[in-house]
């Protein structure tokens, strides 16, 4: 404006003199015209379209936000089930464990007193199988003991003493004499 303000000033003073830095008047008007022209199309039609560019743009990064939130508290939800799984493992495992060490402990107490129980009737079948034989010693030691002293008496009372009962009676009463002093000597030392 300082250039139309100096076109003006210039022509009242009545210089006709043309500067050739100074465009004539019609120039400057045309331009400001064409330049009103270019801003009116500019901000009826560019502006909109940059302006829904910049708008979509906008959204776009607005969408993007709320899915990085989303994503993050889904994240978040997945941490915090992930958390909660690997705690109810770890107590499930120490459940497992615990039950493993209670039931390990219930078998071995099982296993000894089954193995305890196999030994007492092992024993006791052995002292039965001992005693038997023991029976079976002392009448076959009696039978043996008493043909001995059958016949050692035979010999001694120089008769024969072939009478099964009275042969029964005299050796029966000497293996009851000498169990007696067996009896009585182990009786003193005890």
């Amino acid at each position: 404006m300082t250039a139309l303000s100096l076109v003006v000033a210039a022509e009242e003073h009545g210089e006709s003199s043309a500067n050739p830095l100074i465009p004539a008047p019609y120039d400057i008007l045309w331009s400001a015209i064409i330049f009103v022209i270019i801003v009116v199309v500019f901000m009826k039609v560019l502006l909109p379209k940059m302006q829904a560019v910049l708008d979509e743009r906008a959204e776009k990064i607005e969408g993007g936000l709320k899915k990085a939130e989303e994503a993050q508290s889904e994240a978040a939800a997945a941490l915090e089930e992930y958390t909660a799984q690997l705690t109810e493992a770890r107590a499930e495992a120490a459940r497992i464990r615990e039950d493993a060490r209670s039931e390990a402990t219930a078998i071995v107490s099982d296993s000894r007193t089954a193995a305890s129980d196999d030994a007492k009737r092992i024993v006791e079948t052995a002292h039965k199988q001992i005693e038997a034989e023991r029976q079976q010693a002392i009448v076959s030691l009696r039978a043996e003991v008493g043909s001995l002293a059958t016949e050692l008496a035979s010999r001694i009372v120089g008769e024969s003493l072939a009478d099964d009962a009275r042969q029964q009676r005299i050796i029966d009463g000497f293996l009851d004499s000498l169990e007696a002093s067996v009896n009585d000597k182990q009786k003193a030392e005890g």
